[in-house]
């Protein structure tokens, strides 16, 4: 018999933190969802902009208001935050929110650097949470967790070669919003702001990186963070990978292609993926009714912010830690950290090699010259 949580027998009572359109378009829409089910219901809602608060609890029917976040968390002491505002911002409210004994479920990147999130993971509970979890809404969907039965299962063989690209396009326009293309302000280029999440699919698939060797470079765009970055990864297991992040691709795509012993893994698409985006080619000599089991994905459930939180309130109900917080999340934060390392200083980075005294611990850039921003320039916000 399992143990009771203080969320038995009634509705997890979230609020949304930060009103700008990942909390409109994703956010409000998976907790409605959940709320319809019975799950869950949105009490309150915070952002210093009163204006912009009232208007997203108007059309979501949230009850609550706020542009004190100190203040909420007091009044309507909610079960769960979601916290959909700059990373900057992130740290001080995801601690924030675990005393006032809430668990955080955080866009990413989660935080700027390994510092804040080792500073945010010590003030999570000890047993039964609260936890703080990533947005890693990649992982979650029917196609993934049958890629990764199969691979846990041997059913695929070993795996050898893996890619992992995140080829997208932003423009001069992109670049023209003060805060972006700086690290104090967006934690990074595309390694941290848009290719995190093939990277973290990646590693949920195949597991623990091991050492990680990477090339960065601004090539177009007028920034403090790189626009390209290139790199060569080993995995725990022996498989190796190239890694490709870059904001200067006209033909844009995700894509993860898994190459092993007996066949060949392939996802295909662009900011979300459901069954239709994955292919399975099984080497010679497989017979058809295997590759043809290993084809059939069951019942099309997409990757989404909703299926990450549905499994966030279930180990919520069960006093479990949740996938994408703690190590499982960290790993994805060090790979970039390791990443922007070696890039940066031209040394191959091993996992695990970030720790208190290395400058990459406590800033992504690690004061390198050319990539740490100039003393005294001032940070738009």
């Amino acid at each position: 018999m399992s143990p009771t949580t203080p969320y038995d027998g009634r509705r997890i009572r979230a609020a949304v933190i930060g009103t700008g359109a990942i909390a409109r378009g994703s956010h409000l829409t998976a907790l409605t969802a959940l709320a319809e089910e019975g799950e869950v219901e949105v009490v309150a809602a915070v952002d210093i902009d009163a204006r912009a608060v009232e208007e997203f609890c108007a059309a979501g029917g949230v009850p609550h208001a706020y542009t004190d976040l100190d203040r909420m968390l007091r009044e309507q002491r909610p079960d769960l935050v979601t916290i959909c505002t700059p990373p900057t911002l992130h740290r001080d409210q995801t601690v924030a929110a675990l005393r006032a004994g809430a668990w955080v479920w955080c866009e990413k990147p989660p935080v700027p650097t390994l510092a804040d999130f080792d500073a945010v993971e010590a003030e999570e509970g000890t047993e039964s949470g609260p936890y703080a979890s990533i947005v890693f809404q990649h992982r979650f969907g029917s196609g993934t967790r049958h890629v990764r039965r199969l691979l846990d299962g041997k059913a695929l063989g070993r795996p050898l070669v893996a890619h992992c690209q995140t080829t997208w396009y932003r423009d001069t326009a992109y670049y023209a919003v003060p805060w972006r293309g700086r690290w104090a302000t967006e934690g990074g280029g595309p390694a941290m702001g848009h290719g995190i999440h093939q990277m973290d699919l990646l590693l949920d698939i195949l597991g623990p990186w091991s050492e990680v060797r990477a090339m960065a470079g601004r090539l177009v765009h007028d920034v403090e963070t790189e626009d390209v970055s290139t790199a060569l990864l080993r995995f725990e297991n022996g498989a190796m990978a190239t890694v490709v992040n870059s904001v200067l691709s006209p033909d844009e795509v995700s894509r993860i292609r898994i190459d092993c012993e007996r066949a060949t893994v392939e996802l295909t698409h662009l900011y979300g993926h459901s069954n239709d985006n994955w292919a399975i080619t099984p080497a010679p000599g497989v017979p058809d009714a295997e590759a043809a089991a290993w084809r059939d994905f069951g019942a099309d459930v997409p990757s989404s912010h909703l299926e990450q939180l549905r499994e966030l309130i279930a180990s919520m109900r069960a006093g479990q830690r949740p996938r994408s917080s703690g190590a499982d999340g960290r790993g994805s934060l060090e790979l970039i950290a390791a990443l922007y390392k070696s890039a940066f200083t031209d040394v191959t980075v091993k996992a695990g090699e970030i720790g208190p005294g290395d400058p990459f611990y406590t800033a992504m850039h690690g004061n390198t010259p050319g990539w740490a921003p100039v003393a005294g320039e001032e940070v738009p916000v």
